[in-house]
């Protein structure tokens, strides 16, 4: 039997999904989006813990800028590790933050989870992972054989330079790293979380507020049908909603990552092809 999705609603953008459980979190946007504090991500596992069902399944959580809230889903799984985390993402999500935790931080923290067995990003095109970029990540879940990344269309040689050659896998076409990805899960089957942001895909598959990748949907449903009867998780993100930091560092870090504002006019069609996608991934999911 499938078990239930949960909505985790702090911008609305989700829309509706069949049977889902939408929990309520508008109140929370400003403080969580894009970034927060240490103790405010614990303040919201605590709020998830009396929440959440004892089991459910994927969890939407709206736009890509609340990516750092598959921390603490992970983290209340770890009764079932060992397990892998699988992220299709367009970023590594691996970067400094000296705030608390980001969207773009909180995989150097999933891989120190001592029941996570390794982290794999697959998708990256961002130059996040470039050499410009380099003193940027997070080394030492790299150095410790915890983190692959998975990439095309970037400079990575700066890594073998010292010494982190094998945590990067560059490729040319989508094609090849998902054939090869898919081969690495033959040859070592492990459970695995599952976490989809959709700026991982082509603008052509679903449009979102971050700079996008070069992955298609077929991709996605390769990686999805590859992990059946092995996901102890899942959780989307990359949905696309408008909004307007009331807190000045808050929008002068969006601004420096250079989020474009979604174009009023086309926001409902880009929801709607997002709507339509998370439908499909969904019913495959299960």
């Amino acid at each position: 039997m499938s078990l239930q999705p949960v909505i985790l609603d702090f911008d609305h953008s989700v829309g509706d999904l069949p049977d889902a459980l939408t929990i309520d979190f508008t109140d929370w946007q400003e403080a969580i989006r894009f970034g927060c504090s240490n103790r405010r991500m614990d303040a919201l596992a605590r709020k998830l813990d009396a929440e959440l069902p004892t089991d459910y399944g994927t969890v939407f959580m709206g736009s890509g800028d609340f990516h750092h809230l598959s921390l603490p889903l992970i983290r209340r799984l770890r009764g079932k590790g060992p397990f892998q985390v699988v992220v299709l993402d367009n970023h590594p999500d691996n970067m400094r933050f000296p705030f608390g935790i980001h969207c773009g931080s909180w995989v150097r923290r999933v891989a120190a989870l001592p029941f996570v067995s390794h982290v794999h990003v697959l998708g990256i095109t961002s130059n996040d992972v470039g050499a410009v970029h380099a003193w940027e990540n997070y080394l030492t879940p790299l150095y410790r054989g915890k983190l692959t990344n998975w990439c095309m269309d970037v400079d990575t040689r700066w890594a073998t330079r010292i010494g982190l050659g094998r945590a990067f896998k560059v490729f040319t076409t989508p094609d090849e790293l998902i054939d090869a990805f898919l081969a690495t899960l033959g040859s070592l089957p492990a459970p695995t979380y599952l976490t989809i942001d959709k700026d991982a895909l082509s603008p052509e598959a679903a449009r979102t507020n971050w700079d996008q990748g070069r992955l298609l949907e077929s991709h996605l449903n390769a990686v999805i049908d590859a992990l059946a009867g092995r996901l102890v998780g899942s959780d989307i993100n990359g949905e696309v909603s408008a909004y307007e930091y009331s807190t000045p560092w808050k929008r002068w870090l969006s601004h420096a990552d250079g989020q474009a504002p979604v174009p009023e006019s086309e926001l409902a069609a880009w929801q709607e092809q997002q709507r339509a996608l998370n439908q499909r991934l969904l019913a495959r999911i299960r």
